[in-house]
This record gives C-alpha cells, structure tokens and sequence, in this order.
C-alpha cells in the first residue's frame, strides 16, 4: 500500500501553498517499507560437534517504489546481513550491504513487466512457511538476484500467470560493501549463472476461495564446468481453515539440480495456529538430493505478535542430514517499518 501524505496549508503566500502541495504529490509517489530481524540460531547439540555452531545475527532489508508516471515504477531493495554462512560462534559478524532489486517496472493494468535486477516467482514455501525454520531447506532453490526480465499476467478466473528469462546477476551489483562476499562471474558456474538470458521460470497461481495453488517450471542451462542443464518442476497447494488455521504444502523436483548430474526432490509441510496475538506452527521438511543423501528436518515453533507490530519468535528443530542427528534452537525479533 503506498504512503498517501496530504498537506493543508492555509497561508497568504500562495508559493508556499504550491511548495507544500508539489511535496505531497511527490511522497505519495513513494512506497517504502522494510524490517530489522535481530535473532540467535544455535544448533545446540549434534551427533558431530563441531556442527554446535551460534550465529547471533542481525538482517535488514528495505524496499522502495517511485511511481514516475502511472505506468511506470521504479524500484529498488537493499538487504544488510552475513553474507556468508558461519563456520564458527559468531556475533553481528561478516555483515554486508548489498542491492537485492533494481530496476523498472511498467504496469499495463492487467499485466506488468520489470526489468533489472529482478526475483523471479518460483515457489513461495521459501516465502511464507510460518516459524523460525519453516523456509529453511525451501530456500535451497529460490530464485533470487537474477538479471532478466519478469512478465506478470492477471487472466482473471483463469488464475494468474508468471513469466520470467534472467541469469545469476554478475554486475557490480553482486558484490557487498562492509564485509565483501567478491563478485559473481559466469565462469563460477552454477546452473542459470551463465551471463545470457536464456534461463526461464514460469508459475501460475490461482485461488479458489480459502484455496491457493500454484504449478511452476524452470530451466537454468548449464554453466562452466557443469555437466548438465537444470529442470525444475513444482507444485504447492495451501488452504486456511475455520478456526485460524492454515496448511501449506509444496513439493519441488529438479533434473540436473544445481548443474550436476544430481537429482532432487524437497518438500514442505507446514501449518500454523491463530490464536489471539499468538500463532503456533509446525513444519515437516525433507531434501533429498542423489549426491548428499536425505535431509529432514521437523520443527514447532510460537510467535507473538505486539499491537506496535513487532513479532517476537522461537522455534526448536530436530534435523537429520544424511545420519548425523542436529537440534538447533532459534529466537527472532522482528521490527516492521514503513508502509
């Protein structure tokens, strides 16, 4: 929703009044919002222990949107972070600003395309599993800081359709400021990190009343080194209940996954409880990938919600990689801000 800022000003100088009604106008072009994640995820015992690691974190992101004209928007996110993943206890560390969109967006009423540094729609069990792990092993196949081009179509009763041909961003734009995490290069390899745009998503969706599905394909072709394109299929299914409960369930399968000759398979199962300024949730989750051998993770957690919007979380998660048992507990505040 954008900031809609209206100024009266009652005074003898008209300039004043025209100064104050142009800078009204100007703000209700803008959208900005955003949120400060402060957390600690542990694993607190583990079958090897050097894998009783704490990464005490902070994450935040903002997200901004200027409406040149009508039909054209520009648009920009920034997301501040560890931008590597811990090998050790740590604190606050390794933290990185970075750009995750960039670009401009035309909207034509019922379809919309954007250009730049985009993220593509594919899967939302990454997105919007509820608890502190919920999305964890759904993130494994998000796609996100790609260069390309996204069409979006509203067909009305027939759903909605999602449209996208894009590769790995390699601009100067991958890099971080603060702790530099370097610069992607196609010669990195990796499926979809090939500097062309010939990698393509498509998703439909569509909702039947308290029912939401969603059908998805991609293709990333192979990058150097790798021995293989990756295909990717995937479907979900969600539902809210009477009572405050939603279920939400998606299952995606690659061919080539990552660029190797590996197959894939992930799944999530998550559920979350309304109750009062409370939700409870709950998530099975499995990955199974032919090199690494199979993954899953069962995790409850509660949420509070604060009437200033503020969200206070925990979770603890049971996880078993490959035969080497984990638990790991995780805490969260989280500070929404902006529209």
């Amino acid at each position: 929703m954008k900031k809609q800022l209206t100024v009266a000003l009652y005074s003898s100088v008209p300039l004043l009044l025209l100064s104050s009604v142009a800078q009204a106008q100007e703000a209700s072009r803008l959208s900005l919002g955003g949120s400060l994640e402060i957390g600690n995820d542990q694993v607190i015992h583990s079958d090897e222990s050097s894998r009783e690691i704490r990464d005490t974190y902070a994450t935040g992101e903002i997200n901004a949107r200027f409406a040149l004209t009508d039909t054209v928007v520009l648009f920009g996110g920034l997301t501040w972070e560890s931008v590597v993943d811990p090998t050790e206890d740590r604190t606050f560390q390794q933290m990185g600003l970075y750009a995750h969109e960039l670009g401009v967006e035309f909207d034509f009423g019922p379809a919309a395309v954007q250009a730049g540094k985009v993220h593509p729609v594919w899967g939302v069990a990454w997105d919007v599993a509820a608890g502190f792990y919920g999305t964890t092993l759904a993130e494994d196949y998000e796609l996100s800081e790609q260069i390309g081009i996204l069409a979006s179509v509203d067909l009305g009763q027939a759903g909605a359709l999602s449209y996208g041909v894009f590769y790995a961003d390699d601009t100067v734009f991958s890099r971080s400021l603060g702790y530099n995490r370097g610069r992607n290069s196609s010669n990195d390899g990796g499926a979809g990190n090939t500097g062309k745009l010939n990698n393509v998503s498509m998703q439909w969706a569509k909702e039947w009343d308290d029912t939401y599905v969603h059908v998805g394909v991609r293709y990333l072709h192979a990058g150097t080194g790798d021995v293989k394109d990756e295909k990717g299929y995937l479907l979900g299914i969600g539902h809210s209940f009477a009572g405050g409960v939603d279920v939400l369930a998606e299952v995606a399968a690659f061919d080539g996954y990552g660029g190797t000759a590996d197959d894939a398979t992930y799944a999530t199962l998550n559920a979350a409880y309304a109750i009062g300024d409370w939700t409870l949730s709950g998530t099975f989750a499995s990955r199974d990938i032919d090199s690494e051998g199979r993954t899953n993770l069962t995790s409850v957690g509660a949420e509070y919600a604060f009437a200033n919007g503020f969200v206070l979380g925990g979770a603890l998660a049971y996880v078993d990689e490959a035969g080497t048992k984990d638990t790991a507990l995780g805490v969260n505040l989280v500070i929404p801000f902006g529209d």
